[in-house]
């Protein structure tokens, strides 16, 4: 089941801390079953859900340079 919109558009969104403030960033929200994921640009707009357990290997991927452009 997944969540409903108003209950994602109430958590406590936060924007990475190494943000540029240029309004080119994604927000996260955390709650116990799941992370969502919006536009910093689009706050009213689409968000995406991810389990928890898709975020983390996400982030395992992106820390160890799993998605780095390779020239």
């Amino acid at each position: 089941m997944s969540p409903e919109e108003s209950e994602m558009r109430d958590l406590a969104w936060r924007k990475a801390s190494r943000s540029a403030g240029n309004g080119e960033c994604v927000e996260i929200a955390s709650a116990p079953e799941y992370v969502a994921i919006r536009d910093s640009k689009n706050p009213n707009g689409a968000i995406l859900v991810s389990s928890r357990s898709v975020w983390r290997s996400f982030l395992e991927d992106a820390k160890s340079g799993g998605y780095d452009l390779r020239h």
